[in-house]
């Protein structure tokens, strides 16, 4: 029994054994399995994305925490700047107040320092030290131990004191501990006094209360969430330490901002309270968010793998029976796919026809496995086709048994198809006859048999239109639609023939030709008009010259004429070619009429002959131009022969423009100053600048030198600018200097005046009003003249600068315009002036001149004036002043200075 027992106990125990074998072998299948994968995967990535949350948060905290901080600091760096100016600005007024009145006594003192806004800042007195000596203070009371304060005798003032004496600015300095008890910054301002000798007067001190300026900036506040300690950045040494504040702030990486004040820089450090390792109020939130976001993704995870699990188990066995079925069917897709077939079969006795997908795409039917019958297919043959279609499939029925025919059929979107038909008869598993087949699409191979013999007939037609095209567009690439005349592309290939032919026993001569006051007709009649014109010259042009010249319409209004002259007769070849200029200026000359107007143009025409052998025709096209632009130069008209003094004079133009062009790089262009005199008391009234270049080799230039050709090159504006630049820079030195020159003239061109950008360019000068003014010439100003030109010249008298016009007398000036413009001043041009003292008729002319001005409110200036007798009949004629060599020529701002200063001690001794 014993025994027996024994073993039903070591039995039971192997069976709980083996239970929980099973158990832990279950349980790490089911932990394990490969569903799971997934599972295990979005654990680890959450639990790496809640590290990293929780390292972010705190870091975004701490960044949030360093920028509430920078806020705050920001806000007392604001506010301790706004009261340390403030307070300094107040006192400027009475700083400024003591160097009128140096000899100011304690009561008037009081009354000034009184009317300081005391409660309304943080100033808590003022004092003054005359040789740096305290003896004026406000408030008095409480303040007398600072009476009789020596700052020379002051260690811990001194340093400053002489600071402020010596470098003439305002020092600001502290905290300090004042004389009369307690801490504050001290303002010091120097004073200097406008005595005859001037100097210096000594030092007013503004005493700024250091606890009201750290209360009132925000320093105090209780609560305030941060620690706070601000130092000199640029005091001496040991100064570094803060002065308000722990030294500690310093040691735990605070944020920092400069307090920008006259003379010094503090520096504000801040940390919260409590240091920067402050955890987040919102970690547990956060740890509680992502264990919440963990859970609605981990579960749901592991439901769907165990429905994963069972799905595969079932796909498996679907997977197995289809891999069978795809194998037999491939074979048969893959030789349906390549040939593009469509497979049909027809049950005759039950009317019963299958089409597969391909044969419904053929036939334009919807592929949906639906019945189809011989109808279907009847009604789908093109109606030329039936007939021919109906009859093989009959024969291959009744005799032969095989099936072929091509047809076409008509798509339900209208398209015709080409179909190649095959088929066999063969007997069904119930006796019927059955008819199986391929349809398959043969159009392309049609078409493009088609495509051959049509693109063989077009190829033999346009052949033919081609050879008549090319005859037809050399011709137009090489004449004028409108003139029908050879173009410029035509000119050039004989131009380029000519050059190359070696033995050129002929001389080829050009004849540049450009209409005169053609754009005029252009402008009024109409385009229409202007194309007559150009087929009158075209024809007139034509039955001028003769059979062998070549004549060509090269632009616009522009032709040329190429003659082939005797290489041995210059003197004959000079002769024809002016008569032929002569008759063609003459004969475009005439009248012309069109739809009832009387049309009237002329040429100018440039003329340039080869040299002979070794010349190249084509550059004469170039030499024609110059003369031609040499002939319109001098009045229209009339012709001009190109030659040597022509070339010259380019080549001088070309080279002054490069001179011109690299003096203004070089700054080679400067500027001398004119005088200008009271009629009546001859003093200086002011001076005009005018521009000189100085020349590398020719030395000092006028602009009669340079100026046309600085016009043509467009630089006149920049000229303008730098004269105007270096005009202002001298002004200003002049008046430093003592010379007081009441005003500058400065000329000013009809393009800079119509420069866009001028007025913003002039309002960045900063100039002074009624310093300066601007000479127009008199020409700009016609009554019908440009917007842009009229605005900025309101503009400018906006600035406070004066216009005048210059050269008055010359142009085309009308009252009209003087009264639209309304000029400061008006100069009369030189040639009015010059001949006054000979002539009664000139001087009453000038008079008439100097009276409109009077009339209108307008000043008269009289330029060249060369003698004194000059200078005395302007003054009896009412010129308020007088310009010219009689007083002073144009000089160098240096001999100006001496000029003036010469003056100045003649009238002293």
């Amino acid at each position: 029994m014993a025994i027996r027992i024994g073993l039903n106990g070591q039995s039971a125990g192997g069976d709980k054994v083996d239970l929980f074998g099973r158990i832990r072998r279950r349980f790490f299948r089911a932990i394990f399995r490969t569903t799971n994968v997934p599972t295990a995967i979005a654990i680890a990535v959450i639990l790496g994305a809640a590290f990293f949350a929780e390292a972010q948060n705190h870091e975004i905290f701490r960044q949030e925490l360093r920028a509430q901080v920078r806020a705050r600091i920001e806000l007392i760096r604001a506010k301790l700047e706004g009261n340390v100016s403030g307070n300094i600005q107040l006192v400027r007024g009475l700083v400024a107040t003591i160097a009128t009145e140096p000899d100011m006594n304690q009561d008037r003192f009081a009354r000034l320092a009184s009317a300081l806004p005391h409660d309304q800042s943080q100033i808590r007195s003022v004092a003054a030290a005359p040789d740096l000596v305290v003896s004026l203070i406000y408030p008095l009371a409480g303040n007398e131990k600072a009476l009789g304060l020596d700052y020379r005798e002051n260690a811990a003032q001194r340093e400053a004191a002489f600071r402020a004496r010596d470098t003439g600015e305002l020092v600001l300095a502290g905290p300090v501990e004042l004389v009369q008890g307690g801490t504050a910054f001290i303002g010091r301002f120097p004073v200097y006094t406008k005595r005859a000798n001037g100097g210096f007067w000594g030092i007013v001190s503004v005493v700024i209360d250091a606890d009201r300026l750290y209360r009132e900036s925000g320093l105090m506040e209780r609560g305030m969430p941060i620690d706070v300690a601000i130092a000199r950045l640029d005091g001496p040494a040991g100064q570094d330490t803060p002065f308000f504040g722990e030294p500690s702030v310093l040691d735990q990486d605070p944020e920092y901002a400069d307090v920008l004040l006259p003379s010094v820089t503090w520096r504000i450090a801040a940390v919260p309270k409590g240091g920067w390792d402050v955890p987040p109020d919102n970690r547990w939130l956060l740890r509680a968010v992502v264990l919440l976001c963990g859970a609605l993704i981990v579960i749901p995870m592991l439901v769907t793998a165990r429905l994963v699990e069972e799905r595969q188990r079932h796909i498996r066995e679907l997977r197995r029976r289809e891999t069978e079925l795809k194998r037999l069917s491939r074979r048969l897709g893959l030789a349906l796919e390549t040939s593009q077939v469509g497979v049909w079969d027809f049950d005759m006795a039950r009317d019963e026809l299958v089409w597969d997908d391909r044969m419904n795409e053929l036939y334009g039917l919807p592929v949906d496995d639906g019945p189809r019958t011989y109808a279907d297919w009847r009604n789908a043959l093109h109606p030329e086709d039936l007939e021919r279609a109906e009859r093989d499939f009959d024969e291959a029925i009744g005799v032969t048994g095989r099936y072929y025919s091509e047809f076409r059929v008509r798509l339900p979107d209208g398209v015709i198809r080409h179909i190649r038909a095959i088929g066999a008869i063969y007997e069904g598993a119930e006796g019927s006859s059955k008819i199986v087949g391929v349809n398959w699409d043969v159009s392309a191979d049609v078409e493009r048999n088609e495509d051959l013999r049509r693109t063989k007939n077009l190829m033999e037609a346009r052949h033919a239109e081609l050879m008549v095209a090319k005859a037809r567009i050399e011709h137009t690439a090489l004449h004028d639609a409108l003139t029908g005349l050879p173009n410029r592309r035509y000119l050039d290939q004989k131009l380029e023939l000519r050059a190359r032919r070696e033995d050129r026993a002929e001389r080829t001569a050009l004849l540049h030709i450009d209409l005169d006051r053609f754009k005029q007709i252009n402008d009024t009649l109409g385009h229409a008009a202007g194309d007559a014109m150009l087929v009158h010259a075209a024809s007139v042009l034509k039955s001028n010259v003769r059979a062998s010249d070549f004549l060509a319409r090269v632009g616009g209004d522009e032709f040329v004429v190429m003659c082939l002259l005797d290489g041995d007769d210059a003197d004959a070849n000079h002769r024809y070619l002016s008569e032929l200029a002569n008759r063609i200026v003459r004969k475009m000359g005439e009248p012309v009429m069109y739809e009832g107007h009387e049309c009237r143009f002329g040429v100018s025409v440039g003329i340039s002959i080869d040299s002979g052998a070794g010349s190249d025709p084509r550059s004469l096209l170039v030499d024609a131009d110059i003369a031609l632009y040499r002939a319109k130069s001098r009045g229209r008209n009339q012709h001009q022969f190109f030659n040597e003094a022509l070339q010259a004079e380019i080549v001088s133009t070309k080279r002054v423009a490069d001179e011109i062009l690299n003096g203004l790089e070089q700054g080679q262009f400067i500027v001398h100053y004119q005088p200008q005199f009271d009629a009546r008391s001859l003093e200086v009234a002011g001076v005009e600048a005018l521009v000189r270049w100085n020349h590398p080799t020719e030395g000092v230039l006028g602009p009669d030198r340079f100026l046309k050709i600085a016009e043509e090159l467009s630089v006149v504006p920049t000229i303008d600018r730098m004269v105007l630049e270096r005009s202002l820079a001298d002004f200003e030195k002049w008046n430093r200097a003592g010379l007081r020159v009441p005003r500058i003239a400065v000329n000013v061109s009809a393009r800079r005046l119509g420069d866009e950008e001028l007025i913003r360019s002039l309002r960045s000068l900063n100039i002074r009003r009624g310093t300066v003014s601007f000479e127009l010439v008199e020409s700009i100003f016609l009554d019908d003249n440009d917007e842009l030109i009229g605005w900025n010249v309101e503009q400018i008298k906006e600035l406070g600068i004066d216009v005048e016009i210059d050269d008055f007398g010359t142009g085309y000036a009308s009252i009209v315009s003087l009264l639209k413009l309304r000029p400061r001043r008006l100069k009369i041009d030189r040639q009015l002036v010059m001949p006054i003292t000979l002539s009664t008729a000139q001087t009453n002319l000038v008079q008439s001149i100097i009276e409109i001005g009077r009339s209108l409110g307008i000043e008269v200036i009289a330029e060249g004036v060369e003698t004194m007798e000059h200078a005395r009949i302007l003054r009896e004629l009412g010129c308020q002043e007088l310009q010219g060599y009689a007083f002073a020529r144009p000089m160098s701002a240096a001999d100006f200075e001496a000029f003036i200063l010469a003056r100045r001690g003649r009238a002293a001794g």
